[in-house]
């Protein structure tokens, strides 16, 4: 028995409008949880004497209510540690506690960083986004038609502000790494949407007798098994790095884990719905 998709189209838009609506209320209240790459901050190089865990660096900023600046692992034993902006008697005081506890060690660096890199990477990263927004309409309107090109962007921007909007509303932190994690996103996003896209064509040439929508549901469930495997082994993947590959690397995995769920999501329930309502209000004028 063929499941009905388009049919229940109206919930799964429902479904989406639950995450992505708190997700921009939240972005215009409270705004992201922007690290040093965007706000600027303090940058300390040091090396220990002795062998020193990150998590022990993390006790000792907690002293000074920075527990969740980013701290990461060097070689021989050096660690690079990014914290908000501090004073000289702050910063003085940091180094003082990791003395006290941690032993000896040399500061190889220890700076103030401007926002600049930060702005210069949104502002690219936006400019690269709407670049390949333009070519991708380009491509899938020439390979496909214009309203399955308007309908992936659509899917590709409910997976950006799914993502964005779950970092807004639980204050995650982000970073310079969470910019190439969106970016990672749309790529993903568009590949599987696709293959949807391209099994729909064929067997529009193949059932011309049949309904459109009934169409849509079997070319969705033909490439149902594809898309939730490749996502199922992805996902396992970003789990994996989420829990064992360290604080560096959270935020990046947890933005692309988060994408991919919803990526796959849209690619499903989003897209063509969409090209099907598109197609129906097209018809009737």
């Amino acid at each position: 028995m063929l499941f009905d998709f388009i049919g229940k189209r109206k919930l799964w838009y429902l479904l989406s409008l639950l995450i992505i609506v708190p997700g921009i209320i939240s972005f215009f209240v409270q705004g992201l949880n922007l690290g040093i790459d965007f706000t600027g901050g303090n940058l300390m190089q040091v090396k220990f004497e002795k062998d020193v865990s990150v998590e022990q660096i993390r006790d000792s900023l907690g002293q000074f209510d920075l527990s969740q600046s980013p701290v990461q692992p060097a070689e021989d034993n050096q660690f690079i540690i990014r914290t908000k902006v501090l004073t000289e008697d702050e910063n003085a005081k940091v180094i003082e506690a990791f003395q006290d506890g941690l032993g000896n060690l040399e500061v190889l660096r220890n700076e103030k960083v401007g926002a600049v890199i930060g702005q210069e990477l949104t502002r690219n990263a936006v400019l690269a986004l709407v670049i390949a927004s333009v070519l991708m309409v380009i491509y899938i309107t020439i390979r496909f038609e214009f309203w399955f090109a308007i309908a992936a962007i659509l899917a590709l921007l409910h997976d950006v502000f799914v993502t964005m909007g779950i970092f807004s509303i639980f204050q995650f932190p982000v970073d310079s790494a969470f910019v190439a994690a969106i970016l990672t996103i749309i790529g993903y996003s568009i590949n599987d949407t696709i293959v949807i896209f391209d099994r729909i064509r064929e067997n529009l040439r193949i059932k011309k007798k049949e309904e459109l929508p009934r169409v849509v549901n079997l070319s969705i469930s033909q490439t149902l098994a594809r898309s939730i495997n490749t996502s199922l082994v992805v996902i396992m993947v970003l789990v994996s790095l989420l829990l064992f590959g360290g604080e560096t690397t959270k935020g990046f995995s947890l933005a692309l884990l988060i994408g991919s769920v919803s990526g796959t999501y849209s690619s499903i329930f989003t897209a063509s719905p969409l090209w099907i309502d598109f197609h129906r209000t097209l018809a009737k004028k």
